[in-house]
């Protein structure tokens, strides 16, 4: 990885991740698909929280390859900000996608 890439890869990943979830909300709620049962849980609601869970492990995985000695770079400042940026995403990830799961789906 470059330096360049490795410093913003995560915060990319969020920014991807904010997208893919809140247009599946929008798709959901556009569309009226209604609360469809898929055991005890509606489908809306199980895609937009398998949603929220894979961007959660994928901010997960890019964290642990941050810290991999196989990406590792020579300068401490670059590991320093890209591992910052990296918890930072993960803490991002987490909070600013949380009303999809917490909150109803439609209004």
């Amino acid at each position: 990885m470059t330096d360049i890439l490795r410093i913003v890869i995560a915060p990319l990943v969020w920014l991807a991740a904010f997208t893919t979830v809140y247009a599946l909300h929008g798709l959901v709620c556009g569309h009226a698909i209604g609360g469809m049962p898929f055991g005890t849980i509606s489908v809306p609601r199980l895609l937009l929280v398998s949603a929220y869970a894979l961007a959660i492990c994928a901010q997960i995985i890019l964290l642990i390859s941050l810290y991999a000695r196989r990406f590792a770079t020579q300068s401490e400042f670059v590991r320093f900000v890209s591992r910052a940026t990296g918890w930072t995403a993960l803490v991002a990830t987490v909070w600013t996608l949380l009303p999809t799961v917490t909150m109803s789906h439609c209004l």
